[in-house]
Parts: structure tokens; C-alpha cells; sequence
């Protein structure tokens, strides 16, 4: 499936506040609006989150979201023993997930730190494949603007297709929702055309209210994404937090016709879970996010399990581990 145009450029930063009725920017006016948005019921997102994660899926269908949550994929390596090797060998994994099926999907994007943007960006070149980078002092996002700004700069002239950035927590835990925005601002300001997503570190951010409050900041401060995790702390994503999340975007583009996309990231591991999300994308969000300009995993431990999945539906026997290659 091929990414969808994004048909919201003309809709600009300035006329989503203007909608919603957010006339400044301060830590006061924020907070007005932030704090006015309706209460999340806790008891019926879990509900429902439970409810269509127990949704049949047919064979054929089956099939076709094993290949389409394939494409949605950011490839990811983010540790410090990172290599330029270890960055190639994901590349070819990205581009080319099972050499051995032909038809195989490429994944949407790889992931990786800053310094190794330019080895992904060689090794990924003419492919489709997009190269994503964490940027802004991941995880922690314990750093000064200027670094922040640094990083982000850094990794676009390298030639990052997309960020990853982080949101300082403590700032929005303490209500600075002003300092959080203008940071998220600035960053898509550095960023260029790179596509930017605003990672919420949802595990930190306690309940469901503050992540919806933490997803509308970020859409309305320019983030293309909004994205749960680092994948550095537990809880990472969970289907609550994701139906949270989805429905910011699509409460977005009801109200101003804005489409902006979702990552979940970390904790999924299973089809079984991957498809889960596809569902959730489907019935919350709408089919029009079943598409990865709209929607991705931050899970490279999924993409072993998909494949052997996928070889299972192709072949009719069940491959094991040992036949797709160990990240």
C-alpha cells in the first residue's frame, strides 16, 4: 500500500489553535483548554480496548494485515553498541524483511540514533524505505533547547526523513504546558520537512486524562505524530493508551479536518497483538489511518513473529524462529 498524500499541508499550526478556540499559547491559556477537554472514563476504554482486541479475523484478512503491519514498521536499533554493521544489516532487513517470500513488504522506516543517520540514509537509499531518527536527548529529554535543537538539526542534515523527539515530562507533569509546547514548536521548526514525532512516554504520564491533554498539546504545537514510548521504560504502549491517542487524532480531524498520525511503541510482540492495534486503528480512528503515512509500530520484535506468520498463511506449515534472521 502506498503512503497516502498528506492532504492536510494547507491546514497550518495557526488555524488548528484558531478552531479549537486556543487564542495564545501561554501556560494559562493551555491550560484552559487542555483542562477543558472531556474526562476520559477509564472503566470503558479498557472495555472496549478488550473487547475488539477478541475480534476474528478471517484467513484472507489475516493475511493482508500481516503484510500491511509488516509495512508499518519502524525498524529500530537505539543502543550504544550500535555499529555501523549492525545499522547496515537492519537496513537490508528493512528493505528486504524475508529474502526467502518473494512479496515480502519493506517496513516503513528505520530507526536510529543521530550519529548513525547517515549510515541508514546510504544503506536505505532509493528504496522507500524512510530513515527516522530519536532526537532532542532521547530518553530522557533532560537537556537544554539549544541541544535539543542541536540534535534534531544534526540528524536532518544527515539526512533523517523523520524525528523522534521527546517531551520533557517533568515540565508537563508540573503544568508548564507552555514550555512543553513552545519546545515541541521549536523542534518542528528545526526539524524542516522532516516528519515529526512526539514521543509522550505515556508510562510516566500516570493517567488516561493526561494522556489525552499531553496528545493534544503536541497536535496543536506541530507534531505529525504523536507516538506513546521510548520503549526505555514499562509500561510502553497498551491498547487503552493507543484508543486514547487515536481518538486525539481523529477528534482532531472531525473538528478541523487535520489528519495527523499514531506510533505505538514498545511491548508488542505477537501478530496476535499487531493485529489488535489494526483493529483498534480501524474502529476508533477510522480506515483511512490503515496506512503507514498514518499509523506505525515502534516494535522491531514484532516483525519475526509477523513473518513467520505470514510464511505460515503462504505455506501452510508453521516456520520457527530459526528461519528468519535475529535482529
Amino acid at each position: 500500500m502506498s503512503p497516502t498524500p498528506d492532504t492536510t499541508v494547507d491546514v497550518s499550526i495557526d488555524d488548528l489553535r484558531s478552531t479549537v478556540g486556543l487564542g495564545g499559547t501561554d501556560t494559562a491559556a493551555l491550560r484552559t483548554f487542555l483542562d477543558g477537554l472531556p474526562a476520559v472514563d477509564p472503566v470503558g476504554v479498557e472495555a472496549r480496548a478488550a473487547q475488539l482486541a477478541t475480534r476474528s479475523i478471517k484467513k484472507d484478512t489475516k493475511r493482508a494485515l500481516i503484510d500491511l503491519a509488516i509495512s508499518m514498521v519502524d525498524l529500530t536499533t537505539l543502543e550504544g553498541a550500535d555499529t555501523p554493521g549492525k545499522v547496515r544489516a537492519l537496513c537490508r532487513k528493512a528493505v528486504n524483511p524475508d529474502r526467502e517470500v518473494e512479496g515480502t513488504p519493506s517496513t516503513a522506516a528505520v530507526c536510529v540514533y543521530p550519529d548513525m543517520v547517515a549510515v541508514a540514509a546510504e544503506a536505505v537509499a532509493g528504496t522507500g524505505v524512510k530513515v527516522a531518527s530519536v532526537a532532542t536527548a532521547f530518553p530522557a529529554g533532560r537537556s537544554s533547547l539549544e541541544v535539543k535543537l542541536a540534535d534534531t538539526r544534526l540528524a536532518v542534515e544527515a539526512g533523517a526523513d523523520e524525528i523522534d523527539m521527546v517531551i520533557d515530562r517533568g515540565a508537563f507533569l508540573a503544568g508548564d504546558y507552555g514550555l512543553v509546547f513552545d519546545q515541541i514548536a521549536r523542534v518542528k521548526a528545526a526539524a524542516g520537512s522532516a516528519r515529526l514525532k512526539v514521543i509522550l512516554e505515556t508510562g510516566e504520564l500516570a493517567t488516561y486524562d493526561n494522556v489525552r491533554r499531553a496528545s493534544w498539546l503536541a497536535l496543536m504545537a506541530g507534531g505529525d505524530f504523536i507516538k506513546t514510548s521510548t520503549g526505555k521504560i514499562s509500561p510502553a504502549a497498551t491498547l487503552p493508551v493507543t484508543h486514547v491517542m487515536l481518538q486525539a487524532v481523529r477528534d482532531l480531524h472531525d473538528l478541523t479536518g487535520a489528519q495527523r498520525a499514531v506510533k505505538p511503541a514498545g511491548g508488542i510482540r505477537t501478530t496476535k497483538d499487531a493485529i489488535a492495534y489494526l483493529v483498534a486503528v480501524h474502529e476508533v480512528a477510522g480506515p483511512q489511518w490503515l496506512d503507514p503515512h498514518w499509523f506505525r509500530f515502534g516494535a522491531s520484535g514484532v516483525v519475526n513473529d509477523l513473518l513467520m506468520q505470514r510464511r505460515t498463511q503462504t505455506n501452510g506449515h508453521y516456520s520457527g524462529p530459526r528461519y528468519v534472521s535475529v535482529d
